[in-house]
């Protein structure tokens, strides 16, 4: 999941004209500087974050309904993500590039990919929430350096015996996102658009790896 979530925010920043897809409140950053230097994508930047908030709720709301229809609740959340990531894909491949963030098409490709994101984010932290972000890492590498320092101090085994499975877990995840960002930029920069096919690919996996109902 991190590394899908680094592939696709570094991809869509590079083709959507600087929108973040999985860290959508940077996008206030990129809104403000797309004011002040009259580029494009404004509006997209604008949407992203109540299109996020919206399919959060709703995520939510229709995660309830789904075992009254004999349908795993996780595992569910996981293939609607994987199928709005290739209806992403698809719509990048049809109408990419998009030289100005602002038209329809770039502004439906890039909701329609926060909208993926923000299941991930959903289905995380309701299914996953002892594990680490997978698309936020400033909270995680400011807890990697916390557990650092408590490991170069020779803490108390107590604080030890948390610190250093859980800076195992977070390290491999902060290493993942930055594998995924390395990926979408270089497959950006050799495949265009059509990089946009391999994130639906790489998260088709966990809806048959992932158990029906976590813990």
């Amino acid at each position: 999941m991190s590394l899908n979530a680094g592939l696709v925010d570094t991809a869509g920043f590079l083709a959507l004209q600087g929108l973040f897809t999985a860290h959508v409140t940077g996008n206030f950053v990129t809104f403000g500087a797309a004011m002040v230097q009259g580029t494009s994508g404004g509006l997209a930047k604008l949407l992203a974050l109540p299109v996020f908030c919206l399919v959060v709720v709703g995520t939510r709301m229709f995660s309830f309904l789904l075992p009254s229809i004999g349908l795993p609740i996780f595992r569910s959340m996981l293939a609607l993500k994987v199928l709005l990531l290739a209806l992403g894909g698809a719509l990048a491949v049809h109408y990419g590039p998009f030289p100005r963030g602002d038209s329809l098409q770039a502004i439906c490709t890039g909701m329609v990919l926060v909208a993926a994101m923000a299941i991930q984010n959903a289905a995380h932290r309701i299914h996953m929430g002892t594990e680490p972000p997978s698309t936020l890492m400033t909270g995680t590498t400011t807890q990697i350096m916390i557990d650092v320092a408590d490991v170069m101090r020779g803490a108390p085994i107590a604080v030890l015996s948390v610190a250093k499975p859980r800076l195992g877990k977070m390290a491999a995840s902060v290493v993942a996102f930055a594998v995924g960002c390395a990926a979408g930029a270089c497959l950006y920069a050799t495949l265009g658009s059509w990089c946009f096919v391999l994130p639906p690919v790489i998260a088709l996996p966990a809806v048959f790896l992932a158990p029906a109902e976590p813990k």
